[in-house]
């Protein structure tokens, strides 16, 4: 009788801030010019793409 008293505190996860989000970003496209695309060419691409694009490094590196 006495658990469910408690508050469950795992019910809602806190949200991801604007900052957070903007720093993965701005870190995943340095990755992509890393692995040699062209600068130009991932600031023309959207976070979707980006993300895309890092589930397959060695498909980036030999594009290039």
């Amino acid at each position: 009788m006495g658990t469910s008293l408690q508050r469950n505190t795992n019910r809602s996860r806190p949200t991801k801030s604007a900052g957070a989000r903007a720093k993965r970003l701005k870190v995943q496209r340095r990755r992509l010019v890393d692995l040699g695309m062209d600068e130009a060419a991932v600031a023309l691409l959207n976070s979707g793409e980006v993300r895309t694009l890092l589930k397959h490094p060695k498909k980036v590196s030999a594009a290039q």
